[in-house]
């Protein structure tokens, strides 16, 4: 029994070192080597005290800018349409404080603070537009916010299954019941408070092909290399979400501004639903409700277009990246014609 009970300590002592010692170390040491293995695309652009990454190609106005959704994976999630809007007008994506190249800033991570950033990184790339804000899931917030705030600047938006400001809210009323997970919660809390231990690293690096489903291999290495050390700001902009939906519900009239929204209407898999602890029916309820929230997006500019995707789950980027393009295409070349009509462009 005193062997035992020694036992047990000594491995526990060993876990204790090997994650609260040893790997801090090995992680400082990674992100020292993925900084050189992994440069930014782009460029990192002082924003005051600390930098941002932004990627801008091509040529043209009217500016497209991509606003990703909630996720480590910052300017990456942009690989499939990137280069190809690009081809037809100047198109740029970034990486959000924190999130992937860009340093992390302290305090609250709310839409208005994005928002803010993104103005910010635009001025000092110099980088003036008129913009064509793209927004997928949260990034549907940020750009309604940032149009509230600098909206001058902009001539056009795109959602890609754009998150809505009562969903929680619209979501209950449709289940019946509260739409909680406070395992998954958990998780991320405790991903992100370990970060700098190297154990997210770990985790990562064994399963970060399965859980990067739609990304090329580049991109996946990038992602694992990165992602560990975007996780707490990505906590803290979950951590914003009541503050930052509070902002967006007051950002809804978008004028006649050309607008197009794209829905994801492909239903969960089963599996999916068991991981959700949820039945058939209920996933269809809240379908139904996200459609509704999705029809009146739509509603916020008197010169929108709305289109379900039968065929793609929540990341419309990655499950159809010709939609995305097509639906950019069709709001710059629209903001062109605005232009023409006014003589501010040839």
């Amino acid at each position: 029994m005193r062997k035992l009970i020694w036992g047990l300590i000594i491995f526990f002592i060993a876990i204790f070192v090997a994650v609260f010692v040893i790997g801090p170390i090995w992680e400082q040491i990674e992100r020292l080597r993925v900084a050189e293995a992994f440069p930014a695309p782009g460029r990192l652009v002082d924003v005051g005290e600390r930098k941002i990454q932004i990627d801008c190609r091509g040529e043209g106005a009217p500016m497209v800018v991509f606003e990703s959704g909630l996720g480590p994976s910052g300017a990456t999630d942009w690989f499939k349409v990137h280069d190809e809007v690009a081809k037809f007008t100047r198109a740029c994506a970034y990486s959000r404080a924190g999130i992937m190249w860009s340093d992390d800033k302290p305090g609250v991570h709310d839409g208005e603070g994005v928002a803010r950033d993104l103005h910010a990184v635009l001025e000092a790339a110099g980088e003036k537009g008129p913009l064509v804000l793209v927004g997928h899931s949260i990034g549907g917030p940020y750009i309604s916010i940032f149009t509230k705030l600098y909206s001058d600047r902009v001539a056009g938006l795109v959602y890609l299954d754009g998150s809505y400001p009562e969903q929680e809210k619209r979501f209950e009323a449709a289940l019946g019941r509260s739409l909680k997970f406070p395992l998954l919660d958990a998780s991320l809390k405790l991903a992100a408070f370990l970060s700098w231990t190297g154990v997210p690293r770990v985790g990562l690096m064994a399963f970060g092909s399965s859980l990067a489903e739609g990304l090329g291999d580049s991109q996946i290495e990038v992602l694992k290399a990165l992602a560990p050390s975007s996780l707490a700001a990505m906590r803290a902009e979950a951590d914003a979400l009541p503050r930052t939906f509070a902002e967006a519900s007051s950002a809804r009239s978008l004028g006649a501004r050309p607008f197009a929204v794209l829905t994801a209407g492909k239903p969960p898999s089963d599996k999916m639903l068991s991981v959700m602890g949820m039945t058939r029916e209920e996933a269809t309820k809240l379908e139904n409700a996200w459609f509704e929230m999705q029809n009146e997006i739509a509603s916020w500019s008197s010169r929108a277009s709305h289109r379900t995707l039968g065929d793609s789950d929540h990341v419309v980027q990655f499950d159809r990246p010709d939609a995305v393009i097509e639906a950019v295409r069709s709001v710059v070349e629209t903001v062109r014609v605005d232009d023409r009509s006014k003589g501010s462009l040839p």
